[in-house]
């Protein structure tokens, strides 16, 4: 059952996280494309909520409603759930940063896993045909094999914030199991563009470039990351959540996908290609790994190109020289 069917009843499609730096971006998307959308965001001040209110002055429409809504809070979720009958669910909030979850860690119990469960169950309750969640590529740990498929064990997280998201696939397959509403979730891969979030590499370090400051690099440059341009990540979106899963070999209909560039760089190479788009050189201050980091990260993507005809592809020069555009413009205001 797909998006026409849901737009001729005029059923609106539920996206947390609406003012973060993906559930805007889909938001987005879905009304351009004709849907009625609902979103929720807690608007919390991990970064400044001024970002996010500005991400929702861009999704003024006719068919768009924000509401201040906290998914941890469990009555204000049921009686959103109630109100609008939602067939179509999308799970983007969260709280985000793998090295913030080390020094805050209740923050991610808070949201990441209470907030998560009060979805499930709302989900359940209300006969949702398909939750799409956001999963994280920090769920492989420390594995070594690569590319990451999502056949590989993750067993092994290196922050409080990639076993939150172990739990959500956790959760999600559990209530798959126990109550039959599909769920789909998605191991996104180090996603970047424009509108994202100023704790994220990519951004602090075009901020710090642009003010002439020293950016702090990393294990000395040598990591590998496969960065993710975030209209890639969209348009995989808009494919998987009118196509819940099919049946398993355990007659379950739950999937989870890899959703990544497949073609990892090096921090070094990220940070020279940031500097050409900004047309100014870095001051660098070289250190080592960091608490919580991961050398590489790299998406085996083959599934995603199986099932939905899809390959993220978008070159890092022209996703970085995108955001660098909006960066300059948004800045300037």
């Amino acid at each position: 059952m797909g998006y026409n069917d849901a737009m001729q009843e005029h059923t609106p499609i539920l996206v947390t996280g609406s003012a973060g730096f993906i559930g805007f971006h889909l938001t987005k998307a879905l009304l351009a494309e004709g849907h009625t959308v609902i979103g929720i965001d807690n608007l919390n001040d991990y970064y400044p909520v001024s970002l996010k209110e500005a991400r929702l002055e861009q999704l003024v429409h006719p068919a768009f409603t924000f509401q201040k809504v906290d998914i941890a809070d469990a009555a204000s979720l049921n009686e959103l759930f109630s109100r609008h009958h939602f067939r179509f669910v999308v799970n983007l909030a969260a709280q985000a940063g793998v090295r913030y979850s080390i020094t805050n860690p209740t923050a991610y119990l808070d949201s990441n896993l209470t907030g998560f469960l009060n979805i499930l169950e709302a989900c359940r309750h209300h006969e949702v045909e398909h939750l799409v969640y956001a999963s994280s590529s920090s769920v492989y740990g420390l594995n070594e094999k690569v590319p990451y498929s999502t056949d590989d064990r993750v067993d092994n997280p290196v922050s409080l914030y990639a076993a939150t998201k172990k739990a959500n696939e956790l959760l999600a397959h559990a209530y798959t199991h126990l109550y039959g509403f599909p769920t789909t979730g998605l191991r996104f891969f180090t996603v970047y563009g424009p509108w994202g979030r100023p704790d994220m590499a990519y951004y602090s370090f075009a901020k710090a470039i642009t003010e002439g400051k020293v950016i702090k690099v990393f294990n000395h440059g040598d990591m590998w990351r496969d960065f993710t341009y975030v209209d890639d990540i969209i348009t995989a979106l808009l494919r998987i959540i009118p196509s819940p899963p099919r049946e398993n070999e355990h007659g379950d209909r739950y999937k989870v996908y890899n959703i990544g560039n497949n073609k990892p760089v090096t921090l070094l190479a990220f940070i020279e290609t940031l500097e050409t788009c900004l047309g100014r050189t870095a001051e660098k201050e070289y250190l080592p790994m960091q608490p919580g980091d991961v050398y590489q990260t790299y998406a085996d993507v083959d599934e995603l190109v199986r099932d939905f005809d899809f390959r993220p592809d978008t070159p890092l020069e022209m996703g970085l020289s995108a955001f660098v555009d909006w960066f300059y413009s948004y800045h300037a205001r």
